[in-house]
């Protein structure tokens, strides 16, 4: 028979699952559509996994762009992998999409960067795949108004940002903007998250040369305005995350807004990531709340950072165990113009967590 408690928690975990407030981040199911499913057909669209009605509609008006938002779908999740291998939550829920667990489920600190994330990558894939002759319905991005500096002149193909953005935002803010899903603070917050993870990609484009003249001489360099790396704007929103700002639902005025909980009263700001619900230390195994814990997890015995054995093992210690790595190794550059190397083989010592 359940305690009181057992029951309390699971009438929770259903209550969150029922509540839908994560149709936000289902479209990232995507990543799994097959290879051999088409998208040149409208009626494609509702094979499609993870998308609500609004999305779907979007689909059979832009089916040119579908191959485009899977390609999204799956570079969101190896950048949100990437950027927390080294962490206790290191972000392997993601792949349950659309089944997710309560870490992306509620409000967390989690959740937040993913929305942030999803929300980048989308409009990052669509604004690289302008530039690429991918996409039928957009080109290069405009010429700056700005001259480029002495000895350089406006060329090549810039990324459209302004094309991604409008496209990216229609397609992965369009669940939240559906009635009856979930809380009025968990759509503020994850229409918010996701405005910061658009941000950061603004804030993500630079200005990229390529240099002509005789024998590499540089005199003249051909600039155009591009986007860094997703793997970079992974970076500065993981920063965000670690200095995340837990909010409340709180009257202003005359209508409610999310403002933080801990400090005075105060507009969140634009460039902070919110989240509503603290998460736990994702130490211990717990799917209830999304943790898989850091059983048999590598740790660095070396760092002093997240990945230490110290804070990945959470106190509980770690194992050692010899590997054997084969790399490249006495390599020689022949003229002209290739480079041989042999094979080495040597062993490491690694850690995992108890």
């Amino acid at each position: 028979m359940r305690t009181r408690p057992q029951v309390c928690e699971a009438l929770l975990f259903a209550l969150a699952l029922h509540t839908g407030v994560c149709y936000g981040i289902k479209w990232l199911a995507l990543s799994k559509t097959p290879a051999a499913l088409a998208l040149n057909q409208t009626q494609h669209c509702k094979q499609l996994e993870g998308l609500v009605s609004a999305q779907v509609q979007l689909c059979r008006s832009n089916l040119e762009l579908m191959r485009t938002i899977v390609h999204a779908a799956r570079e969101a999740m190896k950048a949100c992998r990437r950027a927390f291998s080294d962490m206790r939550w290191n972000c392997s829920s993601i792949e349950r999409a659309p089944n997710y667990l309560l870490d992306l489920e509620r409000g967390t600190r989690e959740s937040a960067f993913v929305y942030a994330l999803s929300a980048a990558a989308i409009s990052h894939t669509i604004a690289r795949a302008c530039t690429s002759g991918d996409l039928p319905g957009c080109s290069c991005g405009p010429v700056p108004g700005e001259p480029p500096g002495p000895g350089n002149r406006w060329g090549g193909c810039a990324d459209n940002l302004s094309y991604g953005l409008l496209m990216g935002a229609k397609f992965s803010d369009a669940p939240m903007k559906v009635k009856k899903t979930g809380s009025q603070a968990n759509k503020l917050m994850r229409l918010h998250n996701s405005e910061v993870g658009r941000q950061a990609l603004r804030a993500s484009l630079e200005t990229k040369c390529k240099c002509h003249g005789v024998s590499g001489s540089c005199s003249i360099r051909t600039c155009w305005k591009g986007l860094q790396e997703l793997r970079d704007v992974a970076a500065d929103l993981k920063t965000r995350y670690l200095s995340a700002t837990k909010v409340v639902h709180r009257p202003m005025g005359t209508r409610k807004h999310l403002v933080p909980k801990d400090l005075d009263i105060r507009p969140v700001k634009d460039s902070e990531l919110v989240y509503l619900q603290s998460s736990p230390d994702f130490c211990m195994k717990n799917e209830k709340v999304g943790s898989h814990g850091t059983q048999d997890r590598q740790c660095n015995k070396t760092s002093n950072g997240s990945d230490s054995c110290d804070l990945m093992c959470c106190g509980r210690g770690y194992n050692p165990y010899t590997d054997r790595v084969v790399e490249r190794c006495h390599c020689k550059y022949h003229w002209c113009c290739y480079v041989t190397c042999r094979r080495c083989e040597r062993t490491v010592e690694r850690y995992v967590c108890k």
